[in-house]
C-alpha cells in the first residue's frame, strides 16, 4: 500500500453501539423525568415542586431532541460525522441540570 493511498475506515458495529448508548441514555432520562413528576405530585403539588418538575421535563425534552438528532446522524450514512462540541456540551448540561432538578425535588 502506498503512502498516498486513502485507507477506508471500517466502522464495524461502533455506530450501532453508539446509537444504542444514546437510546439507553434517553430511556434513563425518561425514567428520571417520570420519577420527578411522581415526586412533585406526591403529597400534594407545591409551587416549588411544580416549577422543578416543569424544568426537569423541559430539560428532558431538550435532551430527547439532542439524542434524536444524534441518532439520526448516526443512521444517515455509513460514516457518521463526529459529535460536535456544542452538541456534547448541550447534552451534558441538560443531564447535569436534570440531576440538579431531581435533587431539588428530593430535598
Amino acid at each position: 500500500m502506498s503512502e498516498g493511498a486513502a485507507v477506508e475506515r471500517d466502522p464495524g458495529l461502533q455506530p450501532e453501539r453508539t446509537r444504542l448508548a444514546w437510546r439507553r441514555t434517553t430511556l434513563s432520562g425518561t425514567a428520571c423525568a417520570v420519577l420527578a413528576v411522581k415526586t412533585a405530585l406526591h403529597g400534594g403539588p407545591t409551587p416549588a415542586g411544580l416549577v422543578a418538575c416543569a424544568l426537569c421535563c423541559t430539560l428532558w425534552l431538550g435532551f430527547l431532541l439532542l439524542a434524536h438528532r444524534r441518532i439520526r446522524a448516526l443512521t444517515a450514512t455509513d460514516t457518521p460525522t463526529a459529535l460536535t462540541s456544542g452538541h456534547a456540551t448541550a447534552a451534558a448540561l441538560c443531564t447535569v441540570a436534570m440531576a440538579a432538578c431531581g435533587a431539588a425535588l428530593v430535598f
